[in-house]
């Protein structure tokens, strides 16, 4: 056996074991060493029996001094034990689990950690962690799942180390004695046996900076491949006749975006192709940065690719960059699941969803590829657009985008591969949105006022109300569509004499289409829709965004949601209806009222709920830290330096 056999090599693991143990992701023996304890019982430090509260979270010691099965009325088994020390004694209860009387004697010492809680009118321990004899042990208690305890956990690992050989230290010794970190495997023998809680504090330092170094390490690698390549077709960037589009524009830069141009413009003259990720807020203008990359290759007698996430972005895209380019000749085709707007071999520009993968005819002279929104497509799409427009090392400039505020720790990390370019501001005609968090007993007040703000003498202004899906981070699926049909069926009777229109994922492109157009075109009142519109749905008329069960969402999610309004000239506002009364989520949302930046609440999503909440990790794309925080920038920036030094020397 050695630290990467799969998991089935240990006693007692078999396929019914093997799968269970495929929900805490352990497939191998080095996935359950890396499963860390998420707490211990420190057994050590123990309390008198007389001294403990209902509520108190503790540890005490004593001697069993009876122990019985006893049945309930409707016959399961009850396990009553009595622990008694020098102050008093306490009962200890579990359920179902008669085979403790053959492992737990009367007489015995006996040490249980667990919450006092009230068991009838008796004090009492239910279901504790319990260690039998005197030793004052830190029992480690690990993510579980339904079948795998932390007993079972603790039993198998212990198996592996007395099977497994020492594993040798991977890092230079100098890097290991400057960071002042714990050895590898006398780290992995501190996180599940440490001697005190310091010493399990130290063990997982050292894993977690393991874990950062391999994102590090991956991403720099990439980096270092990707300067091998040629780009397809250089570019001569011409200042004059760029400024010449600039100037066309009905509106100023702001300094931001006059960055990030120049930024992409010094990759475009470049051998090396770009490769550079542009960030921007909601409606900060990416979509401007990006058609000056565009219009460079128009320049130089070249195509660019457009590639988005939906229809309904690919659309608002095709519209955006026709209005852009109208003062001059650049002919732009859109490509998605519904078809081509036009004969796409005499176009400059092709716009389109993961249809244009599929259109070999389009690559022939593509010097540009834009991948909008780019975390929502898998690396292997990404990957086989880009083959399609390069020759082998040749590969042609990439501009990936994104509205998704992502904290700079994790982008740094993430996107190492990747020259970043942020829009940090938003353009001076950009409106504040008012921002109100709707409780419960609020609504049918909510309601009347959202009546009277698009009816009457405010006739023409139309509301987004946007139903959450089931659970976070989950795509969309036929309970969440039904969820969305209920409440627009339930609306109807609300706003009677207004008109509603329901939008999901789940209708076709040309029923979206045709949704769609109404909305913009003023015949529909209130659109009843799941979060599809988080994107690409520029209205200028909505002026209000209802978002239901904001609970649900990342704080991220929410600013991008509320960034479908205050499009236009008139004041807007975003209600955030919760039924929650929890401190901890109200918290929460009232940052949104605050009018603080995507990237702001992004970071404060990342302190108080972790980057699983920001914005569904899995569904885009990122991976989850088992062991280290995208919050220790102090870590993250050593193991970057780290990784710099080991892929260099």
């Amino acid at each position: 056996m050695d630290i990467n056999s799969p998991i089935s090599e240990l006693p007692l693991v078999g396929p019914v074991y093997q799968q269970r143990l495929e929900h805490l992701e352990i497939r191998s023996i080095s996935d359950l060493l890396h499963h860390v304890p998420h707490r211990y019982l420190d057994f050590s430090q123990t309390v008198t029996i007389a001294y403990v509260s209902i509520g108190d979270i503790v540890t005490v010691k004593g001697q069993v001094v009876s122990f019985k099965n006893q049945y309930t009325r409707g016959g399961k088994k009850i396990e009553i034990l009595e622990l008694q020390d020098s102050s008093g004694s306490i009962q200890v209860i579990w359920f179902n689990q008669p085979y403790l009387i053959n492992s737990i004697k009367v007489g015995d010492q006996l040490s249980v950690a667990g919450t006092l809680t009230w068991f009838g009118r008796k004090k009492a321990f239910i279901s504790p962690e319990y260690g039998i004899g005197s030793t004052g042990r830190i029992v480690p208690v690990y993510p579980e799942t339904s079948g795998i305890s932390s007993k079972w956990l603790r039993a198998r690992i212990r198996d592996v180390f007395a099977r497994l050989p020492k594993v040798d230290e991977f890092l230079p010794t100098r890097i290991v004695k400057e960071l002042g970190l714990m050895g590898y495997w006398e780290a992995i023998t501190a996180i599940h046996f440490p001697k005190s809680l310091d010493e399990a504090k130290s063990g997982h330092l050292r894993l977690a900076f393991n874990e950062l170094l391999e994102i590090q390490t991956a991403s720099l690698k990439k980096k270092i491949a990707w300067r091998k390549n040629h780009s397809v077709y250089k570019l001569e960037v011409n200042g004059t006749s760029l400024q010449k589009f600039i100037t066309s524009l009905k509106f100023k830069l702001t300094k931001s975006q006059q960055q990030a141009i120049k930024e992409i413009t010094h990759d475009l003259a470049s051998e090396i192709p770009m490769n550079r990720l542009l960030e921007g807020d909601v409606g900060s203008g990416k979509t401007v940065v990006a058609a000056t990359a565009i219009f460079e290759a128009f320049l130089n007698g070249y195509q660019t690719v457009f590639m988005v996430p939906t229809q309904i972005l690919a659309q608002q895209h095709f519209n955006t960059l026709n209005q852009l380019f109208s003062p001059f000749k650049i002919r732009i085709a859109l490509i998605t699941g519904a078809g081509i707007t036009k004969d796409f071999g005499k176009s400059d520009v092709f716009v389109g969803t993961h249809a244009l993968i599929k259109q070999k005819a389009l690559f022939e002279k593509t010097a540009l590829v834009i991948i909008d929104e780019q975390h929502r497509f898998g690396v292997e799409q990404r990957e086989q657009l880009i083959k399609r427009a390069g020759k082998r090392t040749y590969v042609p400039h990439i501009l990936n985008m994104t509205a998704t505020p992502i904290p700079r720790t994790i982008a740094l990390s993430l996107y190492g591969d990747l020259d970043l370019s942020t829009l940090n501001e938003l353009p001076p005609n950009r409106q504040k949105i008012t921002t109100w968090v709707v409780p419960t007993t609020k609504r049918t007040a909510a309601y009347k006022w959202i009546k009277t703000q698009i009816s009457g003498l405010s006739a023409g202004r139309q509301a987004f109300i946007v139903c959450p899906l089931i659970e976070e981070g989950q795509t969309e699926t036929t309970i969440s569509v039904k969820s969305a049909k209920k409440e627009y069926e339930h609306l109807q009777t609300i706003f009677t004499g207004l008109k509603l229109d329901l939008l999901h994922g789940k209708l076709s492109a040309n029923q979206k289409n045709d949704v769609i157009n109404k909305f913009k075109k003023g015949n529909t009142d209130i659109l009843v829709t799941t979060p599809v519109v988080e994107v690409g749905l520029d209205v200028p008329n909505a002026t209000i965004m209802l978002i239901e069960g904001t609970e649900r969402f990342g704080l991220a999610q929410l600013h991008q949601l509320r960034g479908r309004v205050g499009r236009g000239s008139t004041k807007s506002y975003c209600l955030l209806f919760t039924d929650s009364e929890s401190p901890k989520v109200l918290t929460r949302l009232s940052a949104m009222q605050k009018n603080l930046t995507g990237f702001e609440l992004a970071e404060l999503d990342l302190r108080l709920r972790g980057p699983g909440e920001i914005y569904g990790i899995r569904q885009h794309g990122f991976p989850e830290l088992k062991i280290a925080s995208w919050q220790d920038i102090d870590l993250i920036k050593k193991a970057k330096e780290v990784a710099t030094t080991l892929l260099m020397d």
